[in-house]
């Protein structure tokens, strides 16, 4: 139990329930905050809650090192009425996150209720995602947009926000490619009604106006509340309550607590006006890009059954047109071509962790897959993001989510040389087919099935098409990486299709990346370049 003596008697019950860091000027105290893990959520609340005030949620996203950790920090003892003549400090981050902890814990929900000298008219709700952009790589980053989806989405969880703080070092003269992912990666989960709710939290800084970052911040286009001068609304925080104080730096660390107090009076002024904004898009937003990206994943996918069954049924017409003569007066005459068929591969999957159930789901009937990669939460078909209603969004049939699996492989494209007769060749392209089809010939039938095969094509496109601009009416940032993933294959496949007016839409829209978009792209498929290396490495060993 920390030592009491010497400290201002308005903080003795809160040191009784803390654990005493270091002691000098200031006294440092851990907070042992009430703690809950919810899956991979982590909850930690400090206070009692007041059921008469209002809260304000925060989300805080930014990169490691620029000092989020300060930031709540120094929130928390702003809520506790700190000042600088108090000569303590209080810490709900611990400096140094456990190991676990940082491995698990993707997102963490910090509690902010009242206290005897509470300073705020209302509650606080801190949300930090920690793992955003580290060194665990793209697939992690998907993941962490899906544990925000959990938590936005969930009875227990949070339904509305007041303010997305996008967290920068004062010393930034530009964005970096990375730190511009990582901000892409969040403000593309919002809705078009976060815009004005999405800020610049400044760290690190003098209290002199951040020229050079306000203007990197501009130069990306990030979206976000804008001033009278049109600058990004920003708050200004130096980052060293808690260093040691002596006869040197007294004067530098309380002019640097004069700038944290100033930037957090008009933050919190900020929060007070602000209006929430319900998050019922920002679900909407979430399972729409889950679903946009699964849907293009199994487009491809059939696409390229397609384009294989088209290349036999070619072989087969080339071999008919050759060899029908010798086929007819000779029954046992072959011809060989590329048949396709459905093979199943194996993929690495499983739990992990103590909540993760990485895995593919596929369906039965229409023998496709459905969502993979990155099906990691559901424990079963029907808790996957892209069924709706009880039914796939995905598959060719939108078949119900009971025909489904979730299973550690997927179905597979594949050829395989085979030798055909006439009769075969009958019995393939006839089978199914009405009385009156079968009077037609094997030439014709083969035309019938290439020309269903590239309806089906055209209806798959139109599918994918339809998801790109639903994302557009509802989404804040539209032009956001991992859109523009995809739009480079439907373009190409709408271009072969010949739909002028929808290659238009799709390239207006590859052209609205900008530099920093395609730096932040870079980035992106460096991860993924450098995550697929490690694959191969470990899998040489």
């Amino acid at each position: 139990m920390a030592t009491i003596s010497n400290i201002s008697t308005k903080y003795k019950d809160i040191i009784s329930k803390s654990s005493q860091i270091s002691s000098g000027s200031p006294a440092r105290y851990q907070l042992r905050p009430k703690t809950e893990r919810i899956g991979t959520l982590t909850r930690k609340t400090v206070g009692e809650k007041n059921p008469n005030k209002i809260n304000k949620t925060i989300l805080l996203v930014g990169e490691r090192g620029t000092g989020k950790s300060t930031l709540i920090n120094t929130l928390v003892n702003y809520a506790m009425g700190v000042e600088f003549d108090d000569d303590i400090w209080f810490e709900i981050v611990e400096e140094k996150r456990s190991q676990t902890e940082s491995q698990t814990s993707d997102v963490i929900v910090y509690e902010i209720f009242d206290f005897k000298e509470n300073t705020l008219p209302y509650s606080l709700t801190i949300i930090d995602t920690p793992g955003y952009g580290d060194t665990r790589g793209i697939e992690h980053d998907l993941f962490l947009s899906q544990r925000l989806l959990d938590l936005f989405s969930s009875e227990e969880g949070v339904h509305e926000m007041n303010v997305v703080g996008l967290v920068l070092k004062a010393t930034e003269n530009r964005l970096s490619d990375r730190l511009r992912y990582v901000f892409d990666s969040v403000v593309s989960l919002f809705g078009k009604d976060m815009e004005n709710n999405i800020v610049a939290l400044i760290t690190h800084s003098d209290g002199i106006k951040p020229e050079n970052v306000l203007q990197a911040v501009g130069a990306v286009k990030i979206k976000c509340s804008k001033n009278e001068d049109n600058e990004p609304v920003h708050f200004l925080f130096d980052n060293q309550q808690s260093t040691q104080r002596t006869e040197e730096t007294q004067l530098g660390l309380e002019n640097g607590w004069k700038v944290t107090m100033g930037g957090l009076g008009q933050f919190t002024d900020f929060l007070k006006t602000s209006r929430p904004q319900k998050l019922v898009t920002t679900v909407e937003v979430l399972h729409e890009r889950i679903r946009l990206t699964a849907c293009i994943q199994n487009l491809q996918e059939r696409i390229g059954l397609i384009e294989l069954k088209q290349t036999e049924i070619k072989q087969t017409k080339e071999a008919l047109e050759k060899h029908e003569h010798k086929m007819k007066k000779n029954k046992d005459f072959t011809v060989e071509v590329d048949e396709v068929y459905k093979g199943k591969e194996t993929i690495s999957g499983g739990m992990w962790w103590l909540f993760f159930y990485e895995g593919a789901v596929t369906c039965k009937v229409c023998e496709e897959n459905c969502h993979y990669p990155g099906c990691r939460m559901a424990w079963s078909p029907g808790l996957c993001e892209v069924m709706k209603g009880g039914r796939c969004t995905v598959c060719t049939k939108k078949c119900p989510a009971s025909d489904h699996v979730k299973e550690n492989w997927i179905y597979d494209n594949k050829t395989r040389k085979v030798q055909r007769t006439l009769q075969d060749m009958k019995d393939k392209y006839e089978e199914n087919k009405a009385e009156s089809e079968k009077k037609s010939s094997l030439l014709e039938n083969l035309e019938k099935e290439m020309k269903e095969l590239t309806d089906n094509k055209d209806q798959f496109l139109e599918e994918s098409y339809q998801h790109v601009v639903r994302l557009e009416q509802i989404a804040l940032n539209v032009d956001s990486l991992s859109t523009h993933v995809h739009l480079d294959f439907l373009t190409e496949k709408t271009k072969e299709r010949g739909d002028t007016e929808k290659v238009q839409k799709l390239e207006e829209m590859r052209n609205r990346v900008d530099e920093a978009t395609r730096a932040g792209l870079q980035y992106m498929f460096g991860k993924i370049t450098a995550a697929g290396k490690a694959v191969k490495e470990m899998i040489s060993k």
